[in-house]
């Protein structure tokens, strides 16, 4: 009515301009300012109400911006004349440039993506005396509620807003570099249309060759693993006048929050850096060598994904045969004993495409850190390094011969194996028998008396792929020995041994009475005296009484204590016999 009209204008003009255009009102304001906008007199300019206003608003719509923003329109009595809404799409249009009613250019002028506005525009700044055919009536004053989806201009560049970056970043995206990476998608009203994470699988794509959008072509440059960045694309640089599907609208701007975790170049080969170096290195690894280490296995972005350590055990192969996958097989060599070294290695040089299931993604980047504890070649010998060597030096150790030794022992990072000196007697062993490894056996030849050596054996020569009690499998040991006494012994499994030819009539030579039978005493005596002359050795390791009487034993084959000519035969002899059997 004339009196409730009459109201509303003293009440319009009674407010500042600001207010009245921009300003959001008190709550008890609102009710009353809302009751104006729906009856008001003649207006000479647009009247807005912000009534939803975002917190941060980090851009204004300004004349010469492209926006997007649904819309229900109505008369004065609540009625609807149009509404974006029932289009199923926002509108979409340059502000400024007369492709709006004069009166919404005006009002959407300083409005904040998400902000909502209740807009009423008169007559002369809407459809004016004409109006819209079937639509409008002339001299309409239109009713507006805008919420706005989307600012954007063709000036406008990517925006780039960095959340995380790495304190050490040796490498970051370039064009045609391979990237895995993790995002979500949204509008820039916050409207969620995509996630690599409810998929649960990272996006993995080459950049700057064409596989992406422009903007991400663009946003992504510069980037390390590990970094995590916003990245706002304008629709010229994104889907622009099309969009995407149903998710996607046209003229779309695009917000990504990016997590980095892989990035490789196609040309990439191995990278190799050395974290520890041992202070001494006197040979490197090469093609066909057999080593033990350990390791530390992960993704660039640092997920873990194995450990050797995790099973107490080293890992065992040969280098440079295609046992391991190539980026090791090339990462490893020229490794010294001792060294640690983190060796990073392109998928197309590990995993490639398939990765590996539940352990390593496709296309993946792997980082081993990995500690060489020995390795050898099958070919290898024993070697010898003498550090103590007396001045004289009469005979030197020779197979056969009886040893007493000192050692200590450890694998070659210097773990304690055993040691000779925890014992009440120093070991001894006929050299060249087989009652210890064949590489301490070799490594104690030759040596003087008092002399120390360092050997380092192989495994072929030492414990072999089993190891034994603390040795591990395949592993290179170091012997610390020290030769305490050589005495000439006897071959293994012997007893005696003449140092000139035998007898021709040997059971005569020992039937010192003739009469055809030898006894004890009479072998005995025989026996101490070729040992005596120097003809004939014993064996060193028991007492000589017990030897005698074991070879006696040994020759008296019906033991009825008396060695007859039929009987004694010599070891010599008996072991062609049986070779001569076993090749029957």
């Amino acid at each position: 009515n004339s009196s409730l009209r009459a109201t509303c204008s003293s009440f319009l003009l009674s407010l500042p301009p600001a207010l009245t255009m921009s300003t959001p009102l008190l709550p008890g304001l609102c009710l009353l300012f809302s009751l104006v906008l729906c009856e008001p007199g003649p207006l000479s300019d647009v009247l807005i109400n912000r009534y939803f206003i975002p917190a941060v608003c980090p851009r204004e719509v300004q004349s010469g911006d492209f926006i997007r923003y649904h819309y229900n329109g109505t008369f004065a009595d609540g009625r609807k004349f149009d509404s974006s809404y029932d289009h199923s799409s926002t509108f979409n249009v340059e502000v400024g440039k007369g492709r709006l009613i004069p009166g919404m250019d005006k009002a959407v002028l300083g409005m904040c993506v998400n902000e909502r506005r209740r807009i009423v525009i008169p007559p002369h700044l809407g459809y004016g005396s004409q109006g819209v055919d079937n639509v409008i009536p002339p001299d309409t004053t239109l009713y507006f509620d805008v919420i706005l989806h989307d600012i954007w201009n063709h000036n406008d560049k990517v925006q780039i807003k960095t959340l995380y970056k790495p304190t050490v970043c040796n490498r970051t995206v370039q064009s045609s570099d391979y990237v895995r990476y993790h995002y979500n998608g949204t509008l820039l009203n916050g409207t969620l249309f995509d996630s690599s994470h409810n998929r649960m699988k990272t996006y993995d794509t080459y950049v700057g060759v064409g596989w992406l959008i422009k903007g991400m072509d663009e946003g992504l440059l510069g980037m390390c693993v590990g970094e995590r960045r916003i990245i706002i694309i304008p629709p010229f640089l994104a889907y622009g006048e099309t969009g995407y599907g149903s998710d996607i609208p046209p003229q779309a701007s695009l917000v990504f929050d990016i997590l980095l975790l892989d990035l490789h170049n196609p040309n990439d080969t191995v990278s190799v850096e050395k974290l520890v170096s041992p202070d001494s290195c006197t040979r490197q690894i090469e093609t066909g060598d057999f080593i033990r280490y350990h390791y530390n296995g992960s993704l660039l972005d640092g997920t873990f994904f194995d450990s050797s350590y995790s099973r107490n055990h080293t890992y065992d192969t040969y280098i440079g045969m295609g046992y391991v996958i190539s980026g090791l097989d090339q990462g490893l060599l020229g490794a010294c004993m001792g060294e640690i070294r983190r060796v990073v290695i392109p998928p197309h040089l590990a995993y490639g495409q398939d990765g590996v299931a539940n352990k390593i993604p496709p296309s993946a980047v792997l980082v081993f850190d990995v500690h060489i504890i020995d390795f050898h070649n099958p070919k290898d010998r024993v070697q010898i390094r003498p550090y103590f060597k007396p001045d004289a030096c009469n005979r030197t150790s020779q197979i056969n011969d009886y040893v007493t030794y000192h050692y200590n022992a450890s694998l070659v990072d210097g773990t304690q194996l055993y040691t000779s000196r925890e014992f009440d007697t120093p070991p001894t062993f006929i050299l060249g028998s087989s009652k210890t490894i064949e590489g301490l056996s070799q490594g104690l030849f030759d040596m003087c008396i008092g002399e120390k050596r360092i050997l380092t054996i192989p495994p072929h020569l030492g414990h072999g792929e089993m190891g034994a009690g603390d040795v591990p499998g395949s592993a290179v040991l170091l012997f610390d020995v020290e030769l305490l006494d050589s005495k000439p012994g006897v071959p293994e499994g012997y007893l005696f041994v003449w140092t000139d030819k035998p007898p021709a009539n040997l059971h005569k030579e020992l039937d010192s009475n003739q009469d055809g039978e030898i006894l004890l005493e009479e072998f005995s005596r025989y026996i101490k005296a070729q040992v005596d002359q120097g003809t004939g050795r014993l064996s060193p390791i028991d007492d000589p009484e017990k030897l005698i009487e074991d070879m006696f034993g040994n020759q008296d084959r019906n033991k009825d204590g008396k060695i007859t000519p039929d009987e004694l035969k010599l070891k010599t002899d008996e072991d062609n016999e049986r070779i001569v059997k076993d090749e029957l």
